[in-house]
């Protein structure tokens, strides 16, 4: 018995004596650079400390369980119901067809009107006419007297212009800087479109939602309504010239395919390469998207200017059209001219392209640019266009030199083209516009007055341009045009176009017509063209740059599969384009807060065609709450009463009432036009009464709110630290309450629901970001996040948000979410309160996030860091600081990597010196290379040369390439991070050289939160940093030939008229310009007083 009780005493010392020597082994093998143990439960401890608090201050300052419990008392008198997309996606697209229609109708009646007074007017030479010219209007001289072509002319701020003073009796006329005021096809024609004045009124006063609408004349001259003083630019020119607009080019012609010719052959050295070079930058400039196009240099070889593209051609979009312009300044003349080669491989190039069914199937042209051509090369003509002269032959002849003329004009004559020489760069834009006029024969004969609609775009060369702002940049918008016709018998087979006439829809127009209610928090809306490029789409980012944001390059052109960008296939895109009606269902991710957060979702899209219009539309909804609605019902006297309170707001972007269609309504706010339409008092007022009835249901649930927020003010305990500043909610009828616990001046940050926070507030086609990320939680906990546009630390501020559900179901609808702002260092401080807790009786924890080598961070789902004792690491991402750490949770699975890719961004390039092929296109160095020419020519230079020419240079090529560096477009993908909901905590050691460095993560309850301890004893400075930098797709030369060759499924437009029986083929060309001829006189005239 003895021997036994001495045996258990020596296995109790020994089991001793080696735990002191485990313990002893630890301290010192840590001392020597292996791991230390983070223990996991004190960890969670800390956690569930601060995860307890933080619930507690967000669920009573927001008032989450407040508004649960009153919908919860609604929910058996609610009706829910599943959101039919396909029906949905069909009345809206009624809806815009409607709104397409009238504005068709109303550029029907200028069309009528326009063609009715210019067959009554007898062309008078002598004719003298005052006018209102739009830049001479309200200008007076010395004398105080009003300058010719101005005049007195009222003008007064209106708000449907955005406060612009315009006159809403009256048009004012546009002339080209280049042009004479007092022309006489000027006078004429600004006398008889006079008579559009009465219709541009009629036209607002039947649809009130009209904003500019004009005329532009074949002449050169613009008239626009409501009358606007235009001021010149710094240089004092007005460059804008309506003929090579969009609007005006896509209605008066019918799509085309153009091979583009240029000579390149000795003889075109100096100057005449320079003017050959912005002759065909020109013609690229009146092309389109439904167009296409390839260039070819010839002299004894043929040369394509972009090699790649031999024997095709491209559709005329931005990025191909500014491709091509690049290698433009590549050319340089040596050699002979094989005028014949040339035209012989343009002619089969459309022979063969066209049968490829590829192209425009329309129209079909060469243009020649050349100095000469020594035959008239009839026998190529005879083989390959003749009799039925499908292709147009228009020849541009450079230089002076006549000797060629006859040659080339006998070419445009027989094959039913026009020629034009173009002896300076001053005459360059006015003589190729010439051949417009030729396309539009057969439409004129044919007495077709087709409407075209063009892509999505932003003008900001007229003068409203700079002022109709949205608080985002220019505003985007689409315009409907239709062309007039001369319709006197005598010059009916001479296909005379008179001009062009159009008017603007802004995209927020189309946007209005869409019920944002109806879709759901995630859902949005989106139209397309007949060529794929988005005309609205919610990821659409046609500016770039901050306070006075500038246009992309090729913001028109962007494809829907460009944002789609997950539909592979282009299953979406190319029904869409097909204008076919069905339904698409995929699997997406949406990043959200400036790109920095990603949202994995999975819609269903719905769409249809746009009737009458290019246009297709589609519908996105998300599955789960996204497919649902419920409808609420008070009384008419409950839900007035409390929309009336102070503290509610209505979305600014969504129509409850449509205010614009009458003048009376325009200064009514929401509420007040729902007031109105509520009495029956004002029946010409039109509402959405479904929103409105869903809209008095929220204000009713949620007004017991107001009363709690106001008792939180009141209770001075309560808050006493000034840590939560606002508590707010938001409905899914753009409803919105807001209370301030604080005084305003107080708010640390002030942008926070107002219309300068973009993300944070209802939009035109979004919820709010707190909103949209609540939905996405799982019930009853909040989502916690740093606005990235908040200022310094000191400034900064936490957001907190959770969903109200309506039922208990997962795919119960969201029938509001709420939140609170809360200050950064209030948020902070109690993180690190909760962190100094343990559980040992001793109150000494067996570890600290105060310790020197233990590193504690507070980060959220998607990796940002909230808290850290290195205060300017808040907002990073958390792998920059522990990039160690990350991959390794990134291998563990607590975190995913998402790739996500950008179609529309620009990248920065850098260069030494400003592109010198683009100082070829400015007339200054034009005029060095003149010296190289004989006297005679320098002295016929200077005195044709104007200042048109010089103002109207590139100014726009040698901005954006000045200095070291400029920014273009480039395709770009950079990573997302999300964490795994199912991973609730997790530990994890890595080797670091052979040191252990260890660490532990838990999630905090109730929230999207992880505190992450590091022990960071070790140095691992050996694992690079985890950035979201965006990185630069690379293409290789061969993959970028294809993808300029890849032509995606386009829809060609409904109309053709290539040619007409009637055409009159003499009407083929002669004279130089009015304009370079005007120049000279005042050039001269410019000598003969300076040399008095």
């Amino acid at each position: 018995m003895q021997v036994d009780r001495r045996c258990a005493v020596c296995c109790a010392w020994f089991t001793w004596l080696l735990l002191l020597f485990s313990t002893l082994s630890v301290g010192a093998s840590g001392v020597g650079g292996t791991h230390k143990s983070i223990p996991a439960s004190v960890v969670k401890l800390w956690a569930s400390a601060f995860g307890g608090e933080m619930k507690s201050i967000s669920a009573k300052y927001s008032g989450s369980q407040l508004l649960q419990k009153k919908y919860k008392e609604f929910e058996h008198t609610v009706r829910v119901e599943e959101i039919d997309g396909l029906r949905l996606v069909k009345r809206l697209a009624k809806n815009m067809e409607e709104m397409f229609h009238k504005k068709a109708q109303a550029m029907k009646r200028l069309v009528e009107a326009a063609e009715e007074a210019h067959l009554q007017h007898e062309e008078d030479p002598d004719l003298q006419y005052e006018y209102f010219n739009a830049v001479l209007i309200n200008e007076v001289n010395e004398e105080g007297n009003n300058v010719e072509l101005g005049g007195e002319f009222v003008l007064q701020p209106n708000d449907h212009f955005n406060n612009l003073s315009v006159n809403l009796s009256l048009s004012v006329v546009q002339v080209p800087t280049n042009m004479y005021n007092k022309d006489s096809a000027i006078v004429n024609g600004v006398f008889w479109s006079e008579a559009l004045n009465k219709v541009f009124v009629d036209n607002f006063e039947r649809d009130p939602s009209l904003i500019w609408q004009y005329f532009g004349s074949a002449k050169g001259f613009f008239r626009q309504y409501p009358g606007i003083k235009w001021k010149p630019d710094e240089h004092g020119v007005i460059a804008f010239d309506c003929r090579n607009r969009k609007w005006y080019i896509q209605a008066a012609t019918s799509p085309k395919d153009v091979v583009i010719l240029v000579d390149v052959s000795g003889s075109m050295k100096g100057l005449r390469l320079t003017i050959a070079r912005q002759t065909v930058s020109s013609i690229l400039d009146t092309l389109g998207d439904d167009d296409f196009f390839n260039i070819i240099a010839y002299n004894e070889e043929l040369h394509y200017v972009e090699p790649c593209l031999n024997g095709t051609l491209v559709q005329a979009d931005v990025t191909n059209k500014d491709h091509f312009r690049e290698h433009l300044d590549k050319l340089f003349a040596q050699g002979i001219g094989m005028l014949d080669i040339a035209l012989t491989e343009a002619f089969s190039l459309l022979s063969d392209f066209n049968k490829t069914g590829r192209g425009s199937e329309c129209s079909q042209a060469i243009m020649l640019v050349t100095d000469g051509a020594v035959h008239t090369y009839d026998a190529i003509f005879d083989k390959y266009n003749w009799p039925d002269k499908k292709v147009r032959i228009f020849p541009y002849l450079i230089g002076r030199e006549s000797a060629f003329a006859e040659n080339l004009k006998w070419m445009a004559c027989a094959n039913k083209g026009y020629f034009t020489q173009i002896s300076t760069l001053a005459d360059v834009q006015e003589n190729v516009m010439e051949y417009l006029h030729v396309l539009s024969r057969p439409k004129v004969i044919d007495r077709e007055h087709d409407t075209v609609w063009t892509e999505a775009y932003i003008d900001s060369t007229l003068p409203q341009a700079q002022k109709l702002e949205d608080g985002q940049g220019p505003v985007l918008m689409t315009t409907v045009a239709m062309p007039v016709f001369s319709t006197k018998n005598e010059t009916r087979n001479h296909g005379i176009l008179l001009g062009v006439v159009g008017t603007d829809v802004p995209v927020s127009e189309l946007l209005k017509t869409i019920p944002k209610y109806k879709l759901g928090i995630h859902g949005y809306a989106f139209a397309i063209t007949n060529n794929g490029y988005i005309l609205t789409h919610p990821d659409l980012r046609p500016l770039y740059g901050d306070g006075n944001k500038r246009r992309k390059p090729n913001y028109s052109s962007v494809d829907l599969s460009e944002v789609e960008w997950e539909d592979k296939d282009d299953t979406l895109r190319n029904a869409m384009v097909n204008r076919k009606t069905g339904t698409f269902s995929m699997e997406v991710t949406k990043s959200v807060d400036k790109g920095k957060r990603v949202l994995i979702l999975h819609n269903d899209y719905y769409y249809t065609d746009i009737k009458g219009t290019p246009f297709s539309l589609g519908v996105g909804l998300s599955r789960g709450h996204g497919k649902y609605f419920f409808r609420g019902n008070v009384t008419v006297e409950e839900g007035l009463h409390d929309l009336e309170h102070p503290d509610v707001a209505l979305a600014d972007e969504w129509t409850y009432c449509n205010t614009d269609e009458h003048p009376e309504h325009r200064y009514l706010s929401q509420i007040e036009a729902i007031k109105m339409y509520l009495s029956g008092h004002e029946p010409r007022l039109q509402c959405d009464k479904e929103l409105i009835q869903e809209v008095l249901f929220d204000a009713v649930v949620t007004a017991p709110l107001e009363a709690y927020w106001t008792s939180l003010v009141l209770n001075k305990s309560e808050n006493s630290d000034k840590g939560v500043e606002i508590a707010f909610l938001g409905t899914r009828t753009g409803m919105s309450r807001i209370n301030l616990f604080v005084l305003p001046d107080e708010l640390t940050n002030q942008d926070f629901l107002t219309a300068e926070d973009k993300e944070g507030v209802f939009n035109a086609d979004h919820f709010p970001l707190w909103y949209k990320r609540a939905a996405e939680q799982v019930p009853g906990t909040f989502i916690y996040s740093l606005p990235f546009n908040t200022g310094s630390e000191n400034k900064s501020v936490v957001l907190a948000s959770t969903a109200i559900q309506l039922l208990d179901e997962r795919e119960s609808p969201i029938a509001a979410a709420v939140g609170i702002q809360m200050k950064l260092e209030f948020f902070q401080r109690k993180f690190w309160t909760a962190s100094r807790q343990c559980t040992a009786l001793d109150g000494r924890c067996s570890i600290s996030c105060d310790e020197e080598n233990i590193n504690c961070y507070l980060i959220d789902n998607n990796g940002f860091i909230l808290v850290a004792e290195d205060y300017t690491l808040t907002g990073n991402f958390f792998g920059q600081a522990e990039g160690a750490v990350m991959s390794k949770l990134l291998q563990m699975g607590s975190f995913k990597r998402v790739t996500l890719y950008d179609y529309q961004a620009l990248c920065r390039v850098y260069s030494e010196s400003r592109d010198s092929g683009h100082t070829l296109l400015d007339p200054y160095f034009a005029f060095l290379a003149a010296v190289k020419w004989t006297l005679t020519e320098l002295v016929i230079f200077l005195v044709e040369f104007n200042l048109y020419s010089w103002w109207n240079s590139d100014f726009t090529a040698k901005a954006q390439t000045a200095g070291p560096s400029m920014q273009v477009p480039c395709d770009t993908e950079y990573p997302a991070f999300v964490s795994e909901r199912t991973i609730k905590e997790n530990m994890g050691n890595i080797d670091c050289d052979g040191c252990i460095k260890s660490f532990v993560i838990q999630q905090i309850p109730s929230s999207n939160l992880f505190m992450v301890v590091v022990d960071n004893t070790c140095d691992c400075s050996n694992f690079e940093p985890i950035t979201m930098e965006p990185i630069e797709i690379m293409y290789n030369e061969s993959l970028k030939c294809e993808r300029i060759k890849v032509q995606k499924d386009r829809r060609r437009p409904d109309t053709c008229h290539p040619f007409h029986s009637e055409e009159n083929p003499m009407e083929c060309g002669g004279a130089t310009s009015l304009t370079s001829s005007l120049a000279a006189k005042l050039f001269c005239a410019f000598l003969v007083l300076f040399l008095r």
